[in-house]
């Protein structure tokens, strides 16, 4: 079974019943609850300055609102631009290798804002570039999903791929949540004295995760020789049409769901100013716990009419919000939000049950008739492209955490609000939906290629 190195796996066929339940099924469930871990933290760490910079005023910080918005997208960006070269890493040097390496790297962002976040005299530049660290955060999502894809069947890389998703985007929900209650505590000798929220204490409550995070996955988890494969390969999915409308279509699910929660709790509290309850942890969760059901609805009917209908639904929900701002309503505020970030969680699933189902039927389709050691080769090849344009499209979405808060902040600066930036967002949905419906829910110049792919669930 191994290639003569302890961890790596040579023979691995999880489309075949016989070798998945033998031992196939054991071995990528556990890979995928280490993944849900390191993830999670990963994710954690990349959304944690949603949380930071949103009391740094309260400690003497003279940033400006715009600035703080900064502080908040910049994270978003660079974990955007690192997905490329994470997703690239688990066929060059293995899921579990890289795994390791991507979990202790959060140490870096986690120790710049605890050494940063409690002197008011940081400059915003030196501030601004511990934030970008939290970046490499973002990129463990890429090289986590690729490396999942790997390891179950076709059948189940929807619901397999959602709960892994899921598991991380949750990590959003819990930094919302728990960083403002720990930040009332003194850690650090002498923190005590200090008056003030313990900032500090959002960089060291990960750390004991961080190092579980890496000895778990060297411990506990596998690489596949199959997964492996040159730059040159990979890059091949660049060419493909399909790659870059779902990565348009991601930006729309992943992109808004990732903006909203690093943008929500900065939001709520320029806009409404007297509440003062902890809730901007419900958006990320609500939208996390939607995403395996996004999954579960494309693998029953289809992932492109579950994605149509959810544009159609988010779009209506930012007509919601629009009002709400401009009506000053709290609760229909934070209704719509709400249903906003639900509609992003099934919509994360739906999008990426789609890619794989694209990409077999298309290579299916260029060698139908030619036999089955043709078609064998033809799944191997979709196989290595999904896991590459799964990289390539949550690295593309994943923009969305930078453009959202600084849209936001933009608009703020250039009029006072936000409904000129949460209007250009009812715009972008329509885009979304129209997308949908042209691309993969009519024979169009895309799908003839797809002859099959209303009916294997795209």
């Amino acid at each position: 079974m191994t290639e003569g190195k302890k961890y790596w796996i040579a023979r691995w066929q999880p489309d075949d019943p016989e070798f998945w339940e033998r031992e196939g099924k054991k071995i990528a469930w556990r890979n995928l609850g280490w993944s849900i871990l390191a993830e999670n933290v990963g994710f954690s760490v990349w959304l944690v300055w949603s949380v930071v910079a949103a009391r740094l005023k309260g400690l003497g910080f003279h940033y400006t609102t715009d600035q703080l918005f900064t502080l908040v997208a910049v994270p978003g960006l660079v974990g955007a631009l690192l997905r490329f070269p994470y997703t690239f890493a688990v066929p060059k040097f293995g899921g579990r290798n890289w795994t390791i390496v991507s979990a202790l790297l959060l140490l870096v962002p986690t120790l710049a804002l605890v050494a940063l976040v409690n002197d008011p005299t940081t400059p915003f530049w030196l501030m601004t570039l511990a934030a970008a660290t939290a970046g490499f955060g973002g990129g463990n999502f890429s090289s986590s999903m690729a490396n999942i894809s790997f390891f179950f069947p076709d059948k189940e890389k929807g619901f397999a791929l959602g709960l892994n998703a899921a598991g991380g985007n949750i990590g959003v929900s819990t930094v919302q949540l728990l960083v403002p209650l720990l930040v009332g505590y003194a850690i650090l000798p002498g923190a005590a004295e200090r008056k003030g929220p313990h900032l500090e204490n959002a960089g060291l409550m990960w750390l004991p995760l961080i190092v579980i995070a890496a000895v778990g996955a060297s411990l506990f988890m596998n690489n596949l020789t199959q997964a492996r494969s040159n730059f040159k390969d990979q890059l091949a999915v660049a060419q493909r049409r399909h790659t870059w409308i779902m990565a348009w279509l991601y930006i729309g699910t992943f992109g808004s769901f990732v903006g909203f929660s690093a943008a929500f709790p900065l939001l709520m509290k320029t806009q409404f100013p007297d509440v003062t309850a902890n809730l901007a942890f419900l958006g990320a969760l609500v939208g996390s716990v939607a995403r395996p059901l996004g999954g579960k609805l494309a693998d029953r009917i289809g992932g492109a009419k579950v994605t149509f209908w959810n544009f159609v639904a988010m779009t209506m929900a930012t007509v919601g919000l629009l009002i709400a701002i401009e009506q000053r309503s709290f609760p229909l505020f934070l209704t719509t939000f709400l249903v906003l970030f639900i509609t992003t969680g099934v919509g994360n699933g739906s999008t990426f049950r789609m890619i794989p189902v694209i990409f077999r039927t298309y290579h299916l389709s260029r060698v139908s008739g030619a036999g089955a050691e043709a078609a064998e080769r033809a799944l191997a090849v979709a196989r290595r492209e999904t896991a590459a344009v799964i990289g390539v499209v949550a690295a593309t979405g994943a923009l969305g955490g930078y453009f959202i808060p600084r849209a936001l902040g933009a608009s703020i600066k250039a009029t006072g609000g936000v409904s000129l930036a949460v209007s250009y967002f009812v715009a972008f949905y329509a885009t979304c939906v129209a997308t949908t419906w042209w691309c993969y829910l009519r024979r169009s110049f895309l799908t003839e290629r797809l002859p099959s792919l209303a009916g294997a669930g795209a």
